[in-house]
């Protein structure tokens, strides 16, 4: 493994590559830029979903590599957006990477909150259900869904 010299680098870059390891896996895709292109997009959604103390709440649980990527570009002028429907989330997921039309957004969304669900604290994931419409729960597996109850 590739060390910078410096152990809270080293253990971003690690944490990192088992978060997006578990995207692997969900997806079931043996690349990790897609898997990397699908942390990205979704995370990005589901941030401008939320209010801005979720969406600050929701990252310090994240790596601080994953940390950047959810920020990156981030405006909370206009926040949350109010997309109640699952087609329009999975629409700004889908924007997120416009040619790569081989992923399907809705699975992609589902591997995503099935790592969150994996590696973010209980609390946190029912903080954010409870934000989130119907539609949009309905993505997060069941038993994120069962324990945010």
């Amino acid at each position: 493994m590739t060390t910078t010299g410096i152990a809270t680098f080293d253990k971003t870059i690690r944490k990192t590559n088992e978060w997006v390891r578990d995207v692997m896996n969900e997806l079931r895709v043996s690349d990790t830029e897609t898997a990397y292109v699908a942390l990205h997009a979704t995370l990005q959604a589901l941030r401008d979903r939320l209010t801005i103390e979720e969406a600050a709440q929701l990252s310090a649980q994240l790596p601080m590599l994953i940390r950047g990527l959810y920020f990156e570009g981030w405006d909370p002028a206009g926040k949350p957006r109010k997309e109640r429907r699952k087609e329009e989330f999975l629409a700004r997921v889908r924007a997120m990477f416009p040619t790569r039309r081989d992923l399907d957004p809705e699975r992609v969304a589902r591997a995503v909150f099935a790592v969150l669900a994996k590696r973010v604290s209980a609390g946190e994931i029912a903080d954010v259900l409870s934000i989130l419409p119907h539609e949009l729960k309905d993505l997060w597996p069941v038993e994120a869904l069962a324990r945010s109850r």
